[in-house]
């Protein structure tokens, strides 16, 4: 979506705002698809932008609903503090790893963050007495939003929180992808030769985007515990990664609107054929994958700017 059509941008912001109040059964459905939109746009940066092709993102996303979700069954259930504890903790999390992360190439990259997932689900499953296990978190009580909006059983609450949160963190990383950084995070994807031979302190930026979308993920995780009240160990599970980096494709990488497209398709479409065929509804969300990739590069973004620019 080219920042030349406001008002697209406009109308695509309202839609939430519109779904709200024309779809008030499916508000608990919105409010996941808000916050996986979220948890895409943390991958759509490192990869989108930056190049990074990750197949364990779903490690930040993990710590962020553990992060929050320990914090309010502890006795601390505050929303906005919920969030920044996570986005803090994922954020060193990322900024350890990243370390390991940039040094490679992709195949190498791919074995890192995979094993980094797998590592931190065991180590999870393991600690049992802290998070629960196999039977997930439980007794996550959230306080008021901004003590005054409790969440509710209708998602009401939960649905424009994280509507909210989803749209302040477009908006910044929307600034972060404009800058001479997002710029240089392109060139870095392109070249990173040539961007070494001019001087770019590639490693740096690397590791600093990396740190930014562990952060990103983080929020993502702290929101689905809050909005959910449990956690579970899904949260940091290997098919959470996998299902992620599908949607990324899908909607069209490098463009964050894309990570939220592709995020409103994949969950629609597994919600709608689910209910068709329980069993199997992965069958025609693989020939819908695969119909998507043959006849819309670059994404569903990527064939409707292609239809634009022929009309």
């Amino acid at each position: 979506m080219k920042p030349g059509l406001p008002a697209v941008q406009i109308a695509f912001w309202l839609l939430p705002i519109a779904a709200f109040f024309l779809l008030p059964g499916y508000l608990v459905l919105g409010s996941q698809i808000l916050i996986v939109s979220l948890f895409a746009m943390s991958l759509d940066l490192l990869l989108g932008y930056a190049g990074i092709v990750s197949l364990g993102h779903a490690a930040f996303f993990g710590l962020g609903a553990y992060t929050a979700g320990l914090l309010a069954a502890h006795g601390w259930g505050e929303p906005l503090t919920g969030l920044l504890g996570a986005a803090a903790i994922a954020a060193i999390f990322g900024f350890v790893v990243s370390f390991l992360v940039v040094r490679g190439e992709d195949l190498a990259r791919l074995m890192v963050t995979l094993g980094v997932g797998l590592l931190l689900f065991e180590a999870a499953n393991r600690a049992a007495f802290i998070t629960g296990g196999v039977d997930g978190l439980s007794g996550v009580t959230m306080w008021k939003v901004l003590g005054v909006f409790p969440f509710d059983l209708a998602g009401k609450t939960g649905f424009l929180y994280s509507y909210a949160v989803l749209l302040l963190i477009f908006l910044v990383l929307r600034r972060v992808v404009d800058s001479p950084f997002g710029l240089s995070l392109v060139g870095i994807r392109e070249n990173r030769k040539r961007m070494d031979a001019i001087g770019a302190p590639v490693n740096r930026r690397l590791v600093a985007v990396f740190t930014l979308g562990a952060t990103v993920a983080g929020v993502a995780g702290a929101l689905l515990a809050q909005t959910t009240q449990f956690v579970g160990l899904d949260t940091l599970g290997f098919e959470r990664s996998a299902d992620l980096l599908i949607m990324v494709v899908v909607g069209g990488t490098g463009r964050l609107y894309g990570a939220i497209v592709g995020t409103l398709v994949f969950m629609v479409a597994q919600d709608y054929l689910s209910g068709i065929n329980p069993v199997y509804w992965q069958f025609w969300l693989g020939l819908l994958l695969i119909l998507i990739v043959f006849f819309a590069r670059g994404g569903v973004l990527g064939a409707l700017e292609a239809l634009w620019k022929r009309r």
